[in-house]
């Protein structure tokens, strides 16, 4: 097992160069547990989509533990200046040095994988952003994964307008149709959700969110964005069990929560986003001038993500003072304006990995959700969002258990649970409300199925069905 800062000047998805530089991990005491080297420092890092939430500052939460220090994870002596060569314009941050943890192929019960685990684990509160490195077979996905993505975004209009379903959230989302908090988004997107045939019995039943991908008809995009997105998903789970490690919490604690162990249905509300930013002076004018995604959270446990090497993310790291509860009222624009947004430029080889609302959730705010929003720069960036889900009939709880503070105030200690279903349905409503598939959800009263017991309850069928009705 190997833990490294490795920082090369190749974009993204690109295979990494033999004797590529690596840098050491932040603790001595990593470094003399696990085999570490050093090198330089480059420009190049992060992943794609990015939305957050107008956080409730005052959404009662239960006070944190105190924190690790706040300052960006390096080993070099660089100061952390306010501009970079790849920072979009009219963007001023502090740029992130991120440490790059390589994951073993299978997670045992070792002391060395136990000190990864924790090393993951005290990243995450520090940084709440963690890069990994690419293996040769995702760094050839993620090239394929690309290069079909460029294809898909150049096709005539007309021919990605007709990749849309009215059932699921699934297919193109125009630029411009996306909004977060209540602004137009630039980025360009193509959503990969779980594809279910129009015979499926949850369809036939009207389950919300629940229908095909409607993929284009031609150019292979379907096997290569499926090919990708699988792939990490056995990364997702991996990294599903180093936090559960990392958090002192037996194996499967988190899990069971996914289903994707087979015994509890077919496993989480994986899904993907294939995405395209506009250069900053190409727009159709329907948002904010260099905005391309607004600060949001994102929905589920957590998210892995590649980019090109045009530049584009922005994170903010977790803090005490600044409190947010995206499932309880929304955090969408959340501080977009304020300072305090760190920088994630793009790293050679790697992918980059946040958390969401329900990880926030499950650990009682011990780990938190990941601000952050999208910058245009002045060429065209594209980017790939895996994001890694409970069971869409998943009624979470908050755990209980190794380092996870269970000293809940008032508001917590009656906690009915988190329907992971209602909660994403909730996001998309919000973030596409003149979409056909949330005018075609709402006007046929499917919304309530909700509440029925088989959506929540993992692994569960439909008891009835509905007949379809077109809007």
């Amino acid at each position: 097992m190997k833990i490294s800062v490795r920082t090369t000047g190749l974009p993204l998805c690109r295979a990494a160069l033999p004797g590529r530089a690596v840098r050491t991990m932040a603790t001595a005491a990593v470094a003399a547990a696990t085999h570490v080297s050093s090198g330089s420092s480059s420009p190049m890092s992060m992943p794609p989509r990015l939305f957050n939430v107008r956080a409730a500052q005052n959404a009662r939460l239960p006070v944190q533990p105190a924190s690790p220090p706040r300052q960006p994870t390096t080993t070099t002596t660089t100061p952390q200046s306010q501009t970079h060569p790849l920072m979009p314009p009219g963007y001023i941050a502090t740029t992130a040095t991120l440490p790059t943890f390589t994951i073993p192929s299978v997670i045992l019960p070792t002391p060395s994988h136990h000190l990864l685990a924790k090393s993951i684990i005290s990243a995450f509160r520090r940084d709440g952003i963690i890069q990994i490195a690419q293996s040769p077979l995702q760094q050839r996905l993620c090239k394929e994964a690309m290069a079909a993505s460029k294809q898909f975004f150049a096709l005539p209009p007309e021919k990605k307008a007709a990749c849309v379903d009215e059932r699921s959230y699934g297919g193109y989302i125009a630029s411009g149709e996306e909004v977060t908090d209540g602004i137009a988004d630039y980025s360009e997107i193509f959503t990969i959700t779980r594809d279910f045939a129009k015979t499926d019995s949850r369809v036939k039943a009207g389950w919300p969110c629940h229908g095909p991908v409607p993929w284009p008809e031609d150019g292979g995009m379907r096997e290569t964005m499926m090919r990708y997105k699988t792939e990490l998903g056995e990364e997702g789970k991996r990294l599903v069990r180093l936090v559960e490690m990392g958090l002192g919490l037996e194996e499967g604690e988190l899990g069971r929560w996914i289903g994707d162990d087979g015994k509890q249905g077919e496993g989480g509300w994986h899904h993907a986003r294939v995405l395209r930013f506009p250069p900053r002076n190409k727009t159709n004018g329907k948002g904010k001038e260099g905005r391309g995604i607004g600060s949001h959270t994102d929905y589920g446990l957590l998210v892995i993500s590649a980019q090109d090497e045009v530049g584009g993310l922005f994170i903010r790291r977790p803090s005490r003072e600044e409190r947010f509860a995206n499932w309880e009222e929304s955090a969408a624009g959340l501080r977009e304006e304020e300072e305090g947004w760190v920088f994630v430029p793009p790293v050679g080889g790697t992918h980059t990995v946040i958390l969401g609302d329900m990880m926030q959730y499950l650990t009682r705010n011990y780990l938190t959700a990941t601000p952050h929003k999208v910058g245009l720069n002045t060429r065209e960036r594209f980017a790939f969002a895996y994001f890694h889900e409970p069971s869409f009939q998943a009624v979470l709880k908050p755990l209980n258990g190794g380092v996870i503070p269970t000293d809940l105030d008032d508001s917590r200690k009656n906690d009915k649970g988190v329907h992971y279903g209602t909660h994403f349905t909730n996001m998309f409503i919000r973030n596409y409300p003149e979409r056909i598939t949330t005018k075609r959800l709402l006007a046929e009263g499917r919304y309530g199925l909700l509440e029925r017991p088989e959506l929540r309850t993992i692994g569960a069928v439909p008891t009835t069905t509905t007949v379809e009705k077109s809007v």
